[in-house]
């Protein structure tokens, strides 16, 4: 019988972490899903210490060759998903024991027409510790039209949806668009998200579902200067293909770019309070 979700893990080198973000997906108060592991290739035990899970019936796991970074495993692992639900949880981020019955249910209630569930996360440090409650999806409660929800990412300057772990998705409008947009790499979640929201609607949870774990590498200096180009990249891109339909406007654009700047200063600021902690 097919579930009800899919839960897609791709995993790279999250030896310290894999065993926890398992243990959250499995405790889900929701029972009907799937749970499919891929590994890329990890070099430091991610792929041995998966095996104590591989006894449940509820699990697959599965092991590819390096290369393709995480476009190809996140599309891989996804394309062995077989429930019309899908969710994707990193390797080392975790997911609340409601998050999948909130998450459904909102889909239930929301009908064909909605594509995309997303709501806040915890931001944890490396320990696990709660670094910041509740982020995301600011403003934003309830029915989001597809078009209004793009329209406030690319204003906001940043992800306002969140990281996989705090997103469900229809595999039908993923599959549709193409699967996991690997163009502008660094942003490949919201690069989706807004391809699938072409297709519908967004439901917003106030509910914090998830926790997105922060490590020192997302936090470096050159990375986030490489973050800033993907986005400015990405709002070009999406202005010219689906600028009309999302009735975007040079003053939402041009209020997008400053603010992808000023978010890029707070988490400079961020890192250098944090750097301890990751």
């Amino acid at each position: 019988m097919t579930p009800r979700v899919s839960v897609v893990v791709p995993t790279y080198n999250n030896a310290d972490h894999i065993a926890a973000t398992m243990r959250s997906i499995l405790q889900q108060s929701f029972a009907d899903f799937e749970l499919i592991v891929s590994d890329h290739a990890s070099t430091d035990g991610t792929w041995e210490l998966l095996q104590q899970f591989s006894h449940d019936p509820r699990i697959h796991l599965e092991r590819i060759s390096s290369g393709g970074g995480a476009e190809r495993n996140w599309n891989h692992v996804s394309s062995m998903a077989s429930a019309p639900l899908l969710k994707l949880v990193c390797g080392d981020d975790l997911l609340d024991p409601e998050c999948l019955v909130l998450q459904v249910q909102a889909v239930d209630r929301g009908g064909a027409g909605v594509v995309m569930v997303a709501g806040r996360r915890d931001i944890v440090d490396a320990r696990g510790a709660v670094v910041t409650r509740a982020r995301g999806l600011p403003r934003m409660k309830g029915r989001v039209s597809g078009s209004d929800a793009v329209r406030r990412t690319i204003r906001s300057g940043t992800n306002v949806f969140g990281e996989p772990c705090a997103v469900l998705l229809r595999r039908d409008a993923l599959e549709a668009v193409g699967g996991w947009e690997g163009t502008h790499g660094y942003v490949i979640d919201l690069a989706t998200y807004v391809k699938v929201l072409a297709c519908g609607d967004l439901i917003a949870l106030e509910d914090a579902v998830a926790s997105f774990r922060l490590s020192a590498g997302q936090w470096s200096v050159r990375l986030l200067a490489e973050q800033v180009g993907q986005v400015d990249s990405l709002r070009r891109t999406v202005a010219t293909l689906y600028g009309a339909d999302f009735a975007l406007t040079r003053a939402d654009l041009l209020t997008g770019a400053v603010a992808t700047r000023v978010q890029a200063r707070k988490r400079r600021l961020a890192y250098q309070v944090l750097a301890r902690r990751l």
